[in-house]
């Protein structure tokens, strides 16, 4: 496997390449906005194509590339799905697997520095990436965007001193230098968790850090719920790079009625019920019913690459329709903006019984 330690000096945060040696597939952990060129001519320079961008959780200290990699790189981008981030292409829980060429990083939760934090694994290699979680002799703090530090105590015992104890340790940030430790080290050493210390202990020393609030919470925090993307950045592509001409509303991506009408290759599905199917607004040519209460069980079975299309009455079941198959790992999902009645008003052609 191809591995690559990078640094941003700024938020002293850790941004991880790593690469199928076999298929030259990879994946970036915690990409930092300001290093898109950097972590860009690295891809290229060692051949390599990006196919996901993972977040540890919705970071507060720096603002995450994976919106613009996404659109120059046509990667995908995967965030908790408790991390508030529906921007993202994929939303992963507690033991699903994300793979790259012959390799793969398993998901564990880790909440208690944020309701999202997750650590990706990968048992073959021995590694796991901590985020904020766990720390070099130190973790992550608990006294903002939902802290909890009797969660992070219990994750970081059941998830990660659960490893091997020669797993090493690759953390989100390091302010003295450090790049990595083992498990064996963090439970023997680290101040905070380490030694045996009781969950009381701990949450004792969490209570009393005090420690500033970070600099660009204000700013990290709203843009990284939109994968990166700020104001005054050109607009975006969301899912799976330029395959559709998509907006973001609300977290949903949407496309124009028009860019709909003129496509034929990509599944249309429409989640009304089924009278609403056969009545007066009628429906898009060649589209599918598959009405919104029994979508994620019809979905189960469908390919989650395919480019598709949801369409309903006005657009609020599409989108939530949409938040849910992005959920379920599909990577290429739209809503048709305003749905039936905007199809309607623009006069456009429908099907009828």
């Amino acid at each position: 496997m191809i591995f690559r330690q990078l640094f941003d000096r700024s938020s002293c945060t850790y941004t991880y390449l790593l690469a199928c040696s076999k298929t030259g597939e990879a994946v970036l952990i915690d990409p930092v906005r300001e290093h898109v060129a950097r972590d860009s001519a690295l891809i290229e320079e060692l051949g390599l194509r990006l196919v996901w961008t993972l977040e540890t959780h919705v970071h507060a200290d720096h603002v995450t590339s994976s919106g613009l990699l996404r659109d120059a790189l046509a990667t995908r981008s995967v965030v908790s799905a408790s991390g508030g981030a529906p921007c993202a292409d994929r939303l992963v829980h507690h033991g699903e697997l994300v793979r790259f060429g012959d390799e793969e990083l398993e998901v564990r939760a880790t909440p208690g520095h944020t309701h999202g934090c997750v650590a990706y694994v990968h048992h073959g290699e021995g590694m796991v990436f901590t985020g904020d979680t766990l720390l070099i002799r130190g973790c992550g703090r608990t006294d903002f965007q939902q802290g909890d530090a009797r969660q992070l105590y219990q994750s970081v015992y059941a998830q990660l001193f659960s490893l091997p104890d020669n797993v090493f340790i690759y953390p989100g940030h390091d302010y003295l230098g450090r790049t990595r430790s083992t498990v064996a080290e963090e439970k023997a050493h680290n101040p905070r968790l380490g030694g045996g210390r009781s969950v009381e202990a701990f949450v004792e020393i969490m209570a009393n850090l005090k420690l500033p609030s970070p600099a660009q919470i204000d700013v990290a925090v709203p843009a990284n719920q939109q994968c990166g993307w700020l104001a005054g950045d050109p607009p975006r592509s969301a899912q799976g790079g330029p395959w559709a001409p998509i907006s973001v509303q609300d977290g949903v991506p949407e496309v124009h009625i028009e860019w709909v009408r003129a496509q034929t290759g990509h599944r249309k599905i429409d989640v009304r019920e089924t009278d609403e199917w056969r009545g007066p607004l009628g429906r898009v040519a060649g589209s599918e019913l598959s009405p919104l209460g029994g979508l994620a069980s019809a979905a189960a079975t469908w390919d989650r690459d395919a480019p598709m299309i949801l369409i309903c009455r006005s657009g609020g079941r599409s989108g939530r329709a949409a938040k849910t198959l992005i959920s379920m790992g599909f990577t290429k999902v739209v809503s048709m903006a305003g749905g039936m009645l905007a199809w309607e008003a623009a006069g456009l052609p429908a099907e009828r019984d």
